[in-house]
């Protein structure tokens, strides 16, 4: 008997193996030279291929209709399409390569049918919110680029009211929901990047709550993918990933889709903060992760050293 139970354990530890083998990491957002990261496409390939990453997304700030030193030029606009569908198809059965953007969105101003983008065919793309409302002088409001700009619209556009601030950065988030249905939303809750200790507001008050509920509720409705967004964590020394936990732990009790992404802005930080972002979303509860596999959104099951097909 002893040895029965020791084979039919043996057995059913093959057949574990056999319906999970493992996978590593993935990452579909990814900044390269053409927008404000730092080196050439073909950089971030050859490293997510020595990292034996089965897909790898590249996702550059698309272009936009105002000057900016972050997003693609409009001149180098075709030949990062050229570059990243090349890539693709130089690395054919070593990795899946898929062509993507951060598309901004400010409305009537910028989104996925603005400025240069209406005819492009993408794998898939990122919504995101950097941009709130206006100065003065109609200079769009960075809030992502330092914390004095930061500080200087908070000021200046809301009367140094961050519930305000806030709310407007979410209800541009649920019209870019309604109107620009992306693939992911990136970055949920950005609007807390200087929020270290409280420095603004209290993530537990009440009203930013409810609006954090609403906007779970919106993002149901869409069937839009969340991204889990590691680069505050491991870039800025922020306290938790994007979005912070008590949203994650919200999105997994409604079952919204969930992805792990590291907003790489160096070919070295492709997986940076995965090790600690899935340790964290297991505590919470997540079973699955959501990837781009074999050109189909799909839910995988994973651990602490990555997904398992």
């Amino acid at each position: 008997m002893a040895i029965l139970k020791k084979f039919n354990s043996i057995f059913a530890e093959l057949n574990r193996k056999k319906e999970y083998s493992f996978m590593p990491w993935t990452n579909y957002h990814s900044h390269t030279y053409y927008c404000d990261g730092a080196e050439a496409p073909e950089n971030y390939i050859k490293c997510a291929i020595d990292k034996g990453l089965p897909a790898y997304g590249y996702s550059s700030h698309a272009p936009i209709n105002f000057e900016s030193d972050w997003c693609i030029s409009d001149e180098d606009f075709t030949r990062y399409i050229t570059d990243i569908r090349t890539i693709k198809e130089k690395h054919k059965g070593e990795i899946q390569t898929y062509l993507g953007l951060e598309v901004d969105f400010i409305p009537g101003v910028a989104g996925r049918k603005k400025h240069l983008l209406e005819d492009i065919e993408l794998d898939y793309f990122i919504g995101s919110i950097h941009f709130v409302d206006q100065f003065a002088d109609g200079t769009h409001w960075n809030i992502d680029t330092s914390k004095e700009l930061f500080n200087k619209g908070l000021s200046t556009i809301f009367n140094s009211d961050f519930k305000k601030a806030a709310t407007r950065f979410y209800e541009l988030t649920w019209q870019m929901l309604e109107e620009e249905k992306p693939d992911i939303i990136g970055h949920l809750d950005k609007i807390k990047m200087y929020n270290n200790g409280a420095a603004y507001f209290n993530e537990s008050d009440r009203w930013y709550k409810d609006i954090l509920l609403n906007t779970i509720r919106k993002i149901k409705q869409s069937g839009t993918i969340v991204e889990v967004n590691t680069r505050g964590y491991y870039r800025y020394g922020q306290e938790d990933l994007y979005p912070g936990d008590w949203l994650i732990e919200k999105m997994i009790q409604q079952d919204i889709p969930i992805m792990l992404n590291s907003d790489s802005h160096a070919p070295g930080e492709i997986i940076s903060g995965y090790k600690y972002a899935a340790n964290e979303l297991k505590n919470m509860g997540l079973k699955y992760l959501w990837v781009l596999l074999d050109d189909n959104w799909q839910a995988k099951p994973f651990d602490m050293d990555g997904i398992r097909l």
